[in-house]
């Protein structure tokens, strides 16, 4: 589904990713760690067309087609969903209005017409059940005073609407208690299908209990100097990245 090779990527004439080399199939759960600093933001806003990064080496193909020079918007009609580690507010804007207008953009995209009402009030309905979010949740103004672990289970909600191809979840374990945390990893445990493939990048190896990954990959100074299977993730717990440092 996403194949990336030899990707170098900068921010600001700054190198930040120095050689990636990634393959997802769809069916997979990747999990990326790494220390603070090692690009694992990077690769996800990368992949995900942010403007501020600049790709200076290497191919990103999702299902064959070329990446690099989509906009963001065009890369979110092909299916990449990524999850912000910091979603913004949106005063004004419903949750659900939200929803609606970025569903009915992508079918737009596609040469298709709006969603109609009442299938969109149906998968609402059964997408926030999944999630165990309350109807009244869907009426607030988009992230506006919402708690941490509403915004990200605000954002697992997004995913499941949208039914992307490649979900990138950017540290979405970040500031949730863990009752949040086993709501927002039931939920994508329950989108994962054979059809789509999800990429997790976490610091802990907390969140890879509820999610588990088929592959865990250690990303080092840009490059990804180690993978393995979610035991991995288990070892770093342990024992930290320095003896993987000195590996590398």
């Amino acid at each position: 589904m996403l194949t990336i090779e030899n990707l170098h990527a900068q921010v600001e004439n700054k190198q930040i990713l120095n050689g990636i080399d990634l393959d997802v199939k769809a069916g997979e759960v990747h999990a990326i760690m790494g220390p603070n600093g090692s690009g694992k933001s990077t690769l996800s806003s990368v992949i995900a067309g942010h403007q501020d990064y600049e790709v200076n080496h290497g191919t990103m193909l999702l299902e064959g087609e070329d990446l690099v020079d989509l906009s963001p918007e065009e890369r979110a009609h092909k299916g990449i969903f990524l999850s912000f580690q910091y979603p913004v507010e949106i005063p004004g804007v419903s949750v659900t209005n939200f929803i609606k207008t970025a569903i009915n953009a992508s079918r737009k995209a596609k040469g298709l017409e709006d969603m109609p009402a009442n299938v969109m009030l149906k998968k609402i309905r059964e997408k926030s059940s999944l999630l165990e979010i309350d109807s009244r949740f869907l009426s607030r103004s988009l992230n506006e005073g919402f708690s941490g672990g509403e915004k990200k289970r605000n954002e697992i909600f997004q995913m499941a609407m949208m039914e992307p191809k490649l979900s990138i979840l950017d540290e979405t374990d970040s500031g949730l208690d863990i009752d949040a945390l086993k709501i927002v990893a039931n939920g994508v445990n329950r989108l994962r299908s054979k059809d789509n493939a999800t990429i997790v990048i976490t610091h802990y190896q907390r969140l890879l209990e509820y999610i588990v990954p088929d592959f865990v990959h250690v990303l080092l100074d840009g490059k990804i100097v180690k993978s393995g299977t979610k035991d991995l993730a288990v070892e770093l717990e342990e024992k930290g990245y320095d003896w993987i440092k000195e590996m590398a």
